[in-house]
C-alpha cells in the first residue's frame, strides 16, 4: 500500500455501533440477557434529552448503542417505519476527525454533518460524519480529551440487572449488502474515498448453491482493524438472502456483525442456552470437513454438537457460527468467529451457509 493512501485516513478501530429501534428499552435487555452484554451510558429524558433515549451496551471492546424516537415525527421514527430495527451509525474511532472528515470529503464523500464539538465536565469529543451505502453513515469520533463514561449527553448506566458475559471480544469484521451492480461502487468507495485496500473477492461460483447466488469483495483499512465486505445479489434460479434482505430493509444496509471469540465453543454453548437461534448445519457437513481442513485443535464431536463450521486458509483455521435473524424482518444477524490463524472468511463453509439460509428462506416463503 502507497504511503498516501496508508496515511490520509488512519482508523484505531470501531468505536461504536449504533441501531436505530422501535423500543430501545426493551432491545438493551435483550442484548443483555441473550448476548450477555453490559450496561454501560445512558441518555434520555433524565440527562435532559427531550426527543431520543440511548442505551450503550458493552463487551470487552465492543459497544453498541439502542436508540429510540421519543417523538413520532424525527429522522429516527422514519429509519425505524422504513427499515425496521437496523444499524444507523458506524463509528469509527480516529485521532483528527476533522482531517478525516476533509481527508474524506475532498476524495467524493457525502457530507452527513461537518465536524463539531460536543462538551461536558469530562472534557470534549469532536465528531464528524459522512454517508455510505443506503441510509447507513460512518461516524469519525476524537475522544483523545475526554474522561467521561463514555460521550457527552450521555451518564453511567447503572443497572440492578446484569448478566455475565458470553466472551465476546471485538468486531471482526461488519457486512453490507448492497442492490443489484452497486457492489463495486461501493468498493471503489472504500478505496478511493476511505484508503481501503480490497483484500479478498469472491464471485457467485464461489458463493452459490443450486438455487442462489451472491458476490462479495472485501475492503480493509491500511492497519486491519477495519473490515467491510461488500454483497450483491448475482443471478440465480430463486432470490438470493441478499434480495430478501434488501426487500425487507427496503434498501442497502448492514447484514451483520461478526464479533470474535477466543474459546467459540464456550461463548456458542452459553448463547444457545440463553435462547439465541443459529441456523442449522446438517451431520453430514462434519462427516467430511476434517478432509477439507486438515488437523484441527478442538474435538469435532463437540463442534458436531454446537453445529460450529471450520475452514481453513494458507494460515490457519478459523470457527464460526451464524445466528437466525434476530429482528422481525430477516435482516440483521451476527456472526460468533474464532480466528486461530485464519485470515479469510469461510469460503469453505459459504455452500453450507448458504444451503441453511436457503432452508430458512423456504420456511419464510421468501426463497
Amino acid at each position: 500500500m502507497s504511503e498516501e493512501k496508508k496515511d490520509f485516513l488512519p482508523i484505531d478501530g470501531t468505536d461504536y455501533v449504533e441501531f436505530y429501534v422501535g423500543n430501545a428499552k426493551q432491545a438493551a435487555y435483550y442484548y443483555q440477557t441473550a448476548f450477555g452484554f453490559q450496561p454501560y451510558a445512558y441518555r434520555g429524558l433524565e440527562t435532559g434529552d427531550q426527543e431520543k433515549t440511548s442505551y450503550v451496551l458493552a463487551q470487552d471492546k465492543i459497544k453498541l448503542i439502542f436508540t429510540t424516537s421519543l417523538i413520532p415525527d424525527s429522522p429516527i421514527s422514519d429509519h425505524v417505519k422504513l427499515h425496521g430495527d437496523g444499524v444507523k451509525e458506524i463509528a469509527l474511532w480516529v485521532q483528527d476527525a476533522r482531517q478525516s472528515y476533509r481527508e474524506t470529503i475532498k476524495r467524493g464523500a457525502k457530507s452527513y454533518f461537518e465536524p463539531r464539538v460536543e462538551k461536558d465536565e469530562h472534557g470534549e469529543v469532536v465528531f464528524a460524519g459522512i454517508h455510505t451505502y443506503g441510509e447507513t453513515v460512518h461516524i469519525f469520533v476524537e475522544r483523545k480529551n475526554y474522561k467521561g463514561p463514555f460521550l457527552p449527553g450521555f451518564e453511567k448506566w447503572e443497572s440492578d440487572y446484569s448478566t455475565p458475559e458470553v466472551g465476546l471480544k471485538y468486531i471482526d469484521h461488519m457486512v453490507g449488502n448492497v442492490g443489484w451492480g452497486e457492489m463495486n461502487t461501493w468498493v471503489d468507495f472504500y478505496s478511493q474515498v476511505m484508503g481501503f485496500e480490497q483484500i479478498i473477492s469472491f464471485d457467485d461460483k464461489d458463493i452459490s448453491t443450486e438455487y442462489t447466488a451472491l458476490m462479495s469483495k472485501v475492503m480493509s483499512n491500511g492497519n486491519g482493524r477495519i473490515k467491510f465486505p461488500i454483497n450483491e445479489p448475482a443471478k440465480g434460479k430463486r432470490k438470493s438472502q441478499i434480495e430478501e434482505y434488501i426487500d425487507f430493509y427496503q434498501g442497502a444496509g448492514v447484514q451483520h456483525i461478526a464479533m470474535a471469540t477466543d474459546n467459540i465453543m464456550n461463548t456458542i454453548k452459553e448463547l444457545r442456552r440463553r435462547g439465541v437461534e443459529f441456523l442449522h448445519v446438517p451431520d453430514s457437513y462434519y462427516d467430511t470437513v476434517l478432509d477439507r481442513v486438515g488437523s484441527i485443535e478442538e474435538d469435532i464431536s463437540v463442534l458436531r454438537d454446537l453445529r460450529i463450521l471450520i475452514d481453513r486458509d494458507e494460515e490457519g483455521y478459523l470457527l464460526q457460527l451464524f445466528t437466525k435473524p434476530v429482528e422481525d424482518r430477516p435482516t440483521v444477524f451476527y456472526e460468533i468467529i474464532q480466528r486461530k490463524g485464519a485470515k479469510s472468511f469461510g469460503k469453505g463453509n459459504f455452500k453450507a451457509l448458504f444451503e441453511a439460509i436457503e432452508l430458512e428462506q423456504s420456511r419464510r416463503g421468501t426463497l
